[in-house]
């Protein structure tokens, strides 16, 4: 996926109820984190916090390792938005994305990866997107697109929580189009 799309997926959402405000938020998280999806399913509403006049999120990886980074812009108001709608900001310990019930109202139990593979799903078909669209769609988005506008690849590699720059390179799309330029100059 790229930049273009993953936006056009982000502003396809109707966020006139808490579900779409959830939906945007889970999203600008993966965009913006490069995170695995169990850590975002994982967030309780204490993990997104101000520190001094910057909003923070707190990812619990694989292994156990905890992993702090300041939030995007649009990842805080995505966040923002989502936690003020819902009237969640006081139940710090509780699951910050949560399932919603028949009703479509917002439960207190945690969504699981599958519910987002599900969710992520469902949007992606909307916004007219492959339907190879997963979770890790947006770890690789995240990372390209952050290196395609000049971050090296030991910052995306802090970002991801990758032990090895090797692993963070896996996810660097930046050279497919180069490589299909490259071929398509073969004039035979």
């Amino acid at each position: 996926m790229k930049a273009e799309q993953a936006r056009a997926l982000l502003d396809s959402i109707d966020t006139k109820t808490n579900v779409g405000l959830r939906d945007r938020a889970i999203l600008g998280v993966l965009c913006y984190t490069f995170v695995r999806v169990s850590a975002a399913a994982g967030m309780h509403v204490e993990d997104y916090f101000r520190n001094g006049k910057r909003s923070w999120i707190r990812l619990h990886e694989k292994g156990g390792k905890r992993h702090e980074i300041p939030a995007h812009h649009n990842a805080e108001t995505y966040l923002d938005a989502y936690i003020e709608a819902a009237g969640i900001a006081g139940e710090k310990k509780t699951p910050l994305f949560r399932t919603v019930d028949e009703r479509q109202k917002l439960t207190v139990n945690a969504m699981a990866r599958g519910d987002i593979l599900c969710m992520i799903k469902r949007r992606a078909e909307v916004a007219g997107l492959p339907d190879t669209t997963g979770c890790h769609t947006f770890r690789a988005t995240g990372i390209t697109a952050n290196l395609e506008n000049g971050g090296t690849i030991e910052n995306a590699q802090a970002i991801a929580a990758h032990e090895s720059p090797r692993t963070t390179k896996l996810y660097d799309r930046t050279s497919d189009q180069l490589s299909l330029d490259e071929i398509e100059r073969i004039g035979i």
